[in-house]
């Protein structure tokens, strides 16, 4: 993958070989196309990343510069992409990382004028500075090991604190009382608000094409009960299959009840499932 300003460029590599022509011969055309639209590609900050699964036995990826105009670029471990730090096996765990410090400094700006705010205010804030980056492309993190989730629990757990001062009581009357979900349901909601759209036909075509309805004519197919079931397919690896979005996203919808299924608005439908989000984590 290859940022060029706002331009990303994606080829498929055999094993651990590297097409290096093809890329540069295609970042020679996307120059020529910039260059005949009056505009400019920054060589300097170009960066290249090579994806592959971590449990992939065709060993590291052997060096390979590309050229870029008169600068050579070194694959780069991790880059970021729309806010979203992306490791070279997809673990995302730089990302999580990032995230937890991220967060952690803005808890600890807010605790320094604890004294100063009330409950309320301090909620707001934790909203605008911590829950704010915890959400955003959360369902990326749909999937990831339990280990990895704890660590955003323990920063959500701290802004909890900090809004209700209740240092040592259990956490989950806490986030009950906030009516908070944990980090896990957080992304499972996420991705279920996606399908939803992707089913009434709000969403972005590349994510549609990601989710057929189960159905012989593939119309839409409603049970005696109102539901709707999605063509869930199998997925090859546990740790990459079952988090995309196209294996997760009809799992977690047909595991819901009709009743949150069949809400007729989008609004509607993101007060029901929190509902039964909510009362499934903590009833």
């Amino acid at each position: 993958m290859l940022y060029a300003d706002d331009t990303q460029l994606y080829i498929t590599c055999v094993g651990n070989m590297v097409p290096t022509v093809k890329i540069e011969s295609c970042i020679d055309d996307i120059r020529l196309w910039m260059r005949e639209n009056m505009l400019a590609l920054n060589d300097g900050k170009t960066e290249i990343i090579h994806f592959s699964s971590k449990f992939a036995g065709d060993g590291p990826v052997p060096p390979c510069d590309i050229q870029i105009g008169e600068v050579y670029i070194h694959p780069s471990d991790f880059v970021r992409n729309l806010g979203v730090t992306m490791d070279t096996a997809g673990t995302m765990s730089t990302h999580v990382t990032n995230l937890c410090r991220s967060s952690s400094y803005a808890l600890w700006r807010i605790s320094k004028i604890r004294n100063l705010l009330n409950q309320n205010t301090t909620e707001k804030l934790i909203h605008a500075f911590v829950t704010s980056r915890l959400d955003y492309c959360n369902s990326l993190l749909f999937g990831l090991p339990a280990y990895e989730i704890r660590k955003l629990q323990l920063i959500q757990n701290s802004a909890a604190r900090l809004i209700t001062r209740q240092k040592y009581t259990h956490i989950t009357p806490i986030l009950k009382q906030l009516h908070w979900l944990p980090i896990h349901q957080r992304a499972e909601f996420k991705i279920l608000c996606l399908t939803f759209k992707v089913i009434h036909g709000t969403a972005p075509n590349y994510l549609s094409q990601l989710v057929s309805l189960r159905s012989s004519d593939r119309t839409l197919r409603r049970t005696s009960r109102g539901e709707i079931h999605l063509h869930q397919p199998i997925a090859r690896t546990a740790f990459y299959g079952d988090r995309a979005f196209s294996v997760c996203s009809p799992r977690l919808w047909n595991a819901l009840p009709s009743s949150v299924q069949s809400a007729t608005s989008f609004q509607s439908f993101k007060s029901g499932l929190k509902t039964h989000l909510f009362n499934r984590t903590f009833v």
